[in-house]
């Protein structure tokens, strides 16, 4: 009886966030400066299909029906996620999406010389002067267009390559994020509060690895810079639970360097002290903050200082379509969007982390998110921006019964193909 009943639950919780995106989709129709055709996604309305439509609908019954293990996570998260850029074309699926004059490749061929460009950063924040950066550049820190000035450097340059390198990277995370619940405790006993959380983490992790190929927010992983710095993110998480100190030197300095892909990862501390903790290796912690300032340090020799950037960030925010958004929307609308990101079965299952193994790391992303929605400084988009702390929400997928993990799956492949084809998201 009492299974039944939470399975019941399970279904009530999950379509409940879904009539939530509906209730959010038909308020922001009616309410005024919204700027957005389709809310609460950052899109407009625009049902098609594409090559990629059979594409798509063949990996996700492959991985519905098979269930791969780890090692085939990252081919088939490739897959699924070119697969959904595809449903929109080449060219405007892939190609074109990161060349608008909102983008960082519109910065790019201005780049001449690295360090005069770290230097004069900062003064260019501020829009209605002359060579303020563009949008996406101007509200990142520079570790975000450098990424594709490099690549340019290396003779990837345009936006196909760049399309691809984000894809490419962001993919990881269909890996990282198992691979990091496999990795915990490495057969030890977890403590939590004084008390032993002892679990099989290669049962768990076996069960994380198609929700996390099949994430919904593939959708803006193919193509958003964001996708690249969930991808960035879940690494640094996943070589700072391994056992060896290069590791922790390799996951601070990605960590250290993703607080210069975006402000807003500044939060992202959150689940690596999560990550931490649960492995009692306070070792790990003092080696990776060694390596994570040391990132700093050379940004700061370099003539970029973080802070100076944040403070011009938030004024740039307010100088746009931020000031006009209403927050009296967006600070619920935007959860509405996260759970098109996230997944029906992502939020069924945050209902069973209380008393769960993964409590404290999909916990820290669950208050990372909030933290970030209250701020006012996510108001709409943030079916992207929060991209590195969705996918630490979708091990909680994994919590449902194994009787139901199939058609919960089936759930998410339908919720990422339904927005990817009813509409053509902006990023």
């Amino acid at each position: 009886m009492a299974q039944r009943i939470g399975l019941r639950l399970d279904l009530v919780v999950g379509g409940a966030a879904l009539v939530f995106v509906g209730i959010a989709t038909a308020v922001g129709l009616v309410v005024p400066n919204i700027f957005s055709a389709a809310p609460p996604l950052f899109a407009q309305w625009l049902p098609h299909i594409g090559i990629g439509t059979p594409l798509a609908i063949i990996v996700a019954v492959a991985v519905i029906a098979w269930r791969p293990p780890l090692r085939f996570a990252y081919p088939l998260a490739v897959a699924w996620t070119f697969s959904l850029a595809l449903v929109d074309g080449w060219q405007r699926g892939i190609a074109d999406r990161l060349t608008s004059q909102d983008e960082y490749l519109h910065e790019v061929p201005g780049v001449h010389d690295i360090g005069a460009m770290l230097r004069s950063f900062s003064g260019r924040i501020l829009d209605f002067q002359p060579e303020s950066w563009t949008t996406h550049v101007a509200g990142h820190p520079p570790g975000a267009l450098l990424i594709f000035v490099w690549l340019d450097r290396l003779g990837l340059g345009g936006g196909a390559w760049a399309g691809v390198a984000v894809i490419l990277i962001g993919s990881l995370t269909a890996l990282a994020v198992p691979w990091t619940i496999r990795s915990l405790g490495h057969g030890e006993p977890l403590r939590f509060l004084g008390r032993e959380a002892s679990f099989d983490q290669h049962e768990l992790a076996a069960a994380v690895v198609p929700f996390s190929i099949l994430l919904p927010g593939a959708v803006w992983v193919g193509v958003s810079a964001d996708g690249l710095f969930a991808g960035v993110t879940a690494m640094a998480i996943a070589l700072l639970v391994q056992r060896h100190w290069t590791a922790w030197v390799g996951g601070g300095l990605l960590l250290g360097y993703s607080v210069f892909l975006s402000y807003g990862l500044l939060l992202f501390g959150l689940v690596a002290l999560a990550a931490v903790v649960m492995t009692r290796r306070w070792a790990a912690l003092v080696v990776a903050l060694v390596a994570a300032l040391a990132v700093m340090a050379a940004f700061v020799a370099a003539g970029f200082w973080w802070f100076d950037g944040y403070h011009l960030v938030v004024e740039r925010y307010y100088q746009g379509i931020g000031a006009l958004r209403p927050y009296s929307y967006w600070v619920w609308a935007d959860l509405a969007a996260l759970v098109l990101a996230a997944g029906p079965a992502a939020i069924a299952g945050l209902r069973r982390l209380p008393g769960s193994p993964l409590l404290l790391l999909t916990g820290a992303a669950v208050l990372a998110i909030v933290l970030a929605d209250v701020t006012g400084l996510s108001k709409a988009e943030v079916e992207r921006i929060w991209l590195p702390f969705t996918v630490w929400l979708v091990p909680a997928a994994a919590l449902l019964p194994a009787s139901t993990r199939r058609w919960w799956l089936a759930g998410q492949a339908l919720t990422a193909l339904a927005v990817n084809h009813l509409v053509l998201t902006n990023w």
